[in-house]
């Protein structure tokens, strides 16, 4: 057999798992969350019927003759060859997340998963910051960004390798947004809705602007997960995940993902490239960097989703309870959460955020309140709290509440803070699947 025969045969076997792909992402949101890309087929052929994915913790897998071996390493043919680069279990996880994020829309969705939340973001900005294209380079990015994205941008980005950061302090402002965006904008990022700020941007509005500079825009979507929003659909070219949070709700898995769809905006990349950029990544510079997930994270992962969007709906319920309660209560100054009226942005969240397939308006399961007395009284509520945990962690079917300007904002410093209006007061709370009614006990207890 023939070289061209191997792949031949390769690819009629890809194009049946392909097809039955095709057929599942027709189903509902729930029916994908269960079922994904592993077919009954899947099950029979390849992994002895076992219903669930099996965790396929080998770092590498058998070819049976030297032809599919080379067909393989060279990318001409579909197969797993070794976990760094490809593995069954991941595998399964990618196209699932492919699917949830595309969800609804005639768009075509990859995938590629990463080690963590942040190896995701790093995957999906780095490629854009080629020194091919002449001109200083800069990124656009909403203030509103968690700690660590802050970081990576001012610390890796523009310290080490000389990238201009332009804030947009004011993410409803759509004409600072057109102001910092030009022709030499390498990306444009955005948190939505922002840890801890809990705030959104115009996902569509900001995709136009950036678009008409030929530059792709970036979502982090971690905090309101494809269940309440998918921004693919709204004009985003890739989705960040840390799949760590509120995908992974048992907490027992840390990783990342970062969504393309086919053929993204930009004027550095060529065409193969924007394409499939999550495939693109996952072979060449993720294979080379190294930040990969293991299997038995992608399959706790893959566990979570499958009750995503009742998950996402019930914590949402609880944390809309929270929310009014703390919003009445003399010790608490004011209250970040898009699912009060109070909220700035309470209109431009019931448009982007929706429990899908119901229209039902749904917030997610973050809010941020600001407590009267300044940091010192905001550390002694913190200190009182008794089953609610102090982490700095968010997504967890437990409640977690921390103090960001201590824990997960620390070291952007005062004035970073500043202007991603970060007070020393405020207190972060993720809001788990307990009964509503003890947590404002517990909450009233500690404000008290």
């Amino acid at each position: 057999m023939t070289l061209e025969d191997v792949v031949a045969r390769a690819k009629v076997k890809q194009g049946i798992w392909e097809e039955e792909i095709r057929l599942m992402r027709a189903k509902k949101f729930s029916t994908i969350c269960v079922h994904g890309a592993y077919t009954k087929r899947e099950a029979l052929d390849n992994n002895h019927g076992a219903i669930i994915e099996p965790v396929c913790s080998a770092t590498s897998q058998a070819f049976g003759d030297s032809d599919l071996l080379e067909a393989a390493l060279a990318y001409k043919a579909s197969a797993w060859a070794y976990s760094r680069i490809a593995n069954p279990t991941v595998g399964y996880l990618e196209i699932m997340l492919s699917m949830l994020e595309g969800y609804g829309t005639n768009l075509k969705t990859t995938a590629c998963c990463t080690s963590s939340g942040m190896a995701a973001i790093k995957a999906a900005a780095e490629p854009f910051l080629t020194d091919e294209k002449p001109g200083k380079k800069n990124i656009v990015s909403m203030a509103q960004v968690y700690g660590g994205t802050f970081q990576l941008f001012t610390e890796r980005f523009a310290r080490e390798r000389g990238v201009e950061v332009r804030w947009v302090e004011n993410p409803d402002d759509e004409g600072e947004w057109a102001k910092k965006i030009d022709s030499d904008t390498r990306f444009v990022y955005g948190e939505s809705p922002s840890n801890p700020g809990i705030v959104l941007f115009d996902i569509e509005k900001v995709a136009k602007l950036a678009h008409a500079k030929g530059v792709p825009l970036i979502t982090d979507s971690t905090i309101a997960t494809p269940a309440l929003c998918r921004p693919l659909e709204h004009g985003s070219d890739i989705v960040v995940h840390s799949l760590t949070k509120s995908m992974t709700w048992s907490g027992r898995a840390v990783d990342g993902v970062l969504i393309s769809k086919e053929n993204i905006t930009s004027n550095v990349l060529n065409a193969d490239i924007k394409r499939d950029f999550a495939g693109w990544v996952k072979l060449w510079p993720l294979r080379d960097a190294g930040a990969c997930v293991s299997p038995d994270s992608a399959s706790r992962t893959l566990d979570c989703i499958r009750v995503l969007r009742s998950t996402m709906d019930l914590l949402s319920q609880n944390t809309m309870a929270v929310a009014e309660y703390l919003e009445n209560h003399p010790r608490v100054e004011k209250v970040n959460y898009p699912g009060l009226k109070s909220h700035p942005q309470h209109e431009l969240a019931k448009r982007y955020m929706r429990l899908v397939d119901s229209g039902e308006n749904r917030f997610g399961h973050l809010l941020s309140f600001e407590v009267k007395g300044g940091h010192a009284a905001a550390r002694k509520v913190l200190d009182r709290l008794n089953f609610v945990f102090s982490a700095t962690d968010l997504g967890r079917i437990k409640s977690i509440a921390v103090i960001p300007t201590i824990s997960t904002h620390q070291q952007q410093g005062e004035e970073a803070r500043k202007i991603a209006k970060i007070p020393g007061n405020l207190i972060r709370l993720c809001v788990g699947a307990e009964d509503s009614g003890d947590l404002n006990a517990e909450l009233g207890k500690a404000l008290g």
